[in-house]
């Protein structure tokens, strides 16, 4: 799992590096594929339950699960990438928030209280602690801030497959009460909007954007519980991005 999630982590930051305006996710997609096999490793999102992309890349109003196509990215588009890679069997999925080529001090606060719910969530990730811990943690670090929380998705169990129990909630569900255990390896993923926090998915039976057409943010850290507190599996000195 910590393999798996240096490279997870090096391919987002290849992949950030990479986004400009001009050019189409598709085309950023593909790179994020040369990417991920540059580092041995598969994209543990390419045929999974049948989704068509190396990773997912969702512009503007689209929360997560975008499928790389012909659209080409305009300055100030902001951009959710979520890689996920497979490494000798074990998953390593991360994700984060960019304005392409730069953008506004209006989107910028939505990323980084996003970011800031992120680390929340993952300090509160302690062993013997609830799940519910975690969504609470989120929750208040958002509240107050006018956004919405994105409660239909949510984080999850993480390891050898990409979705695994428990489902990680962003907010405090009363039914999600199992305790955190040493050695368990999670995903924990705020999903933010500017305005409302209905979502509903497109056409493509895949993109998840806002019912209002507001923009969203996503950041996403795998996390290893231990004794001694949480361990982000998905970041390291060279590749920290947030």
């Amino acid at each position: 799992m910590r393999a798996a999630g240096r490279i997870a982590s090096k391919v987002l930051r290849s992949a950030a590096l990479a986004a400009a305006p001009g050019m189409t996710t598709r085309e950023l997609d593909t790179m994020v594929g040369q990417f991920i096999a540059s580092h041995g490793a598969l994209s543990a999102f390419l045929g999974y339950r049948g989704f068509p992309s190396q990773c997912c890349l969702s512009v503007n109003e689209a929360v997560i699960h975008g499928i790389g196509d012909g659209r080409r990215l305009q300055f100030g588009d902001v951009l959710k990438i979520d890689v996920g890679v497979r490494f000798q069997g074990f998953i390593g999925d991360v994700a984060m928030t960019l304005m392409v080529g730069g953008g506004t001090p209006r989107y910028q606060k939505l990323l980084d209280t996003t970011v800031q719910a992120l680390y929340e969530g993952i300090s509160a990730a302690q062993a013997g602690a609830k799940v519910l811990d975690i969504g609470r943690a989120v929750e208040r670090s958002v509240a107050g801030s006018g956004y919405g929380i994105v409660r239909e998705f949510c984080g999850h169990g993480v390891g050898r497959s990409v979705h695994e129990e428990p489902q990680v909630p962003n907010y405090v569900d009363p039914k999600a009460v199992t305790r955190l255990k040493s050695g368990m390896t999670i995903a924990i993923e705020p999903m933010v909007t500017l305005g409302s926090p209905a979502v509903e998915i497109l056409d493509d039976g895949w993109t998840v954007v806002t019912r209002d057409r507001q923009v969203s943010a996503h950041f996403e850290h795998t996390v290893l519980i231990t004794d001694s507190g949480p361990e982000i599996l998905t970041r390291d000195e060279e590749s920290q991005l947030y």
